[in-house]
């Protein structure tokens, strides 16, 4: 490890090091990057480390919901100490960047991922999840689950034994998704069915997968880690009699987005050589190994490292819709459409 980290400082201090910025580019060589997280530390906190290590750069880490660290930035302005802001998802990078709090990325940073690249190259993807069903295999048959989540409602078979997080940051940008892809009225629709259903709401999809462990709910909307958590236990050998199972919906279905983690360079920001190396450290193979062994979340390079129980990269990819993940951005009339139903 220590030999990969020396490779790396190489590889990213230099062509760095070499670059100017209008604006004071790096700022005080003691100064420390200032990073605003809305990841947890399990990631963060190792990975600033490795890169630290691999480079001498002293790194700050502020943590919180995406939507406290995208209010706390408007509220700063230029007055924000912030200099790179790492989201858990991409309705708010898509908020952040529509509110001109971020800087246009440079080629050789937008180049580094295999995909899942926004239109507007104000952020960078570091790493996807997708969504699934999760399902009690003890009570349910994959041969009973639909193709397409748009039919969910229709299985009456399911009314009180559905879990969702209307709630919880992944579902809505899940929701943002349908309203792009379907449009409202088909949104809305599908709201109102699965409300007919008699769904049980939990706040998170971790209570949601223990109550289906408890035998409370058969299907559960979540995204597809929650689920090797489960399965898998702390480490990657499979339990003998895992009570909860992964089901794909049909290829290209909206029930198999896939939601992205990324990160973006503030506008205010005097140190724009050690953010871009910090963006550039998170692209790198080592970085993106280390994210899908951690956090069981699908790197964005290919050449990455994965798991074994993980999908192939290009078979994951296959699986969801086209997207582009700008689109996230209008998350609030998700809130309303939530707020309208009674879900918020």
């Amino acid at each position: 490890m220590r030999c990969l980290i020396a490779v790396l400082a190489m590889f990213l201090v230099l062509p760095f090091a070499a670059c100017t910025s209008d604006s004071g580019g790096s700022g005080g060589d003691g100064d420390p990057l200032v990073i605003y997280s809305g990841r947890k530390s399990v990631l963060v906190d190792p990975l600033v480390e490795q890169f630290t290590e691999a480079t001498g750069i002293a790194v700050e880490v502020r943590s919180g919901s995406d939507a406290e660290l995208v209010a706390a930035l408007q509220e700063e302005g230029d007055a924000s100490p912030a200099d790179l802001y790492w989201a858990n998802t991409a309705g708010a990078l898509g908020v952040a960047g529509e509110a001109g709090l971020f800087s246009q990325l440079p080629d050789s940073i937008l180049s580094k991922p295999d995909g899942y690249v926004p239109s507007s190259g104000l952020w960078v993807p570091v790493t996807v999840r997708f969504r699934v069903m999760a399902y009690d295999p003890g009570r349910v048959t994959p041969e009973f689950l639909p193709a397409s989540v748009m039919d969910l409602p229709d299985n009456d078979a399911f009314r009180g034994q559905i879990g969702w997080t209307p709630t919880y940051s992944s579902f809505q940008d899940f929701i943002t998704a349908m309203r792009e892809i379907h449009g409202e009225e088909a949104t809305r629709n599908w709201i109102e069915g699965m409300k007919a259903l008699e769904p049980k709401a939990y706040p998170s999809n971790t209570p949601m997968l223990e109550a289906m462990m408890a035998g409370e709910i058969m299907v559960g909307l979540t995204n597809h880690y929650y689920v090797l958590r489960v399965v898998h236990g702390g480490d990657d050998d499979l339990r003998d009699d895992p009570t909860v199972a992964t089901h794909h919906f049909g290829a290209g279905d909206t029930g198999n987005l896939a939601l992205v983690t990324g990160a973006g360079l503030l506008n205010t920001s005097t140190q724009t050589e050690k953010a871009l190396a910090f963006l550039s450290f998170l692209l790198s193979e080592d970085a993106q190994s280390f994210a899908a062994e951690t956090v069981r979340e699908y790197p964005v390079v290919r050449a990455a490292t994965v798991p074994d129980y993980l999908l192939p990269f290009d078979e994951a990819v296959a699986l969801g819709p086209e997207f582009d993940f700008d689109r996230l951005r209008n998350l609030e009339g998700t809130l309303d459409l939530l707020r309208e139903k009674g879900l918020l």
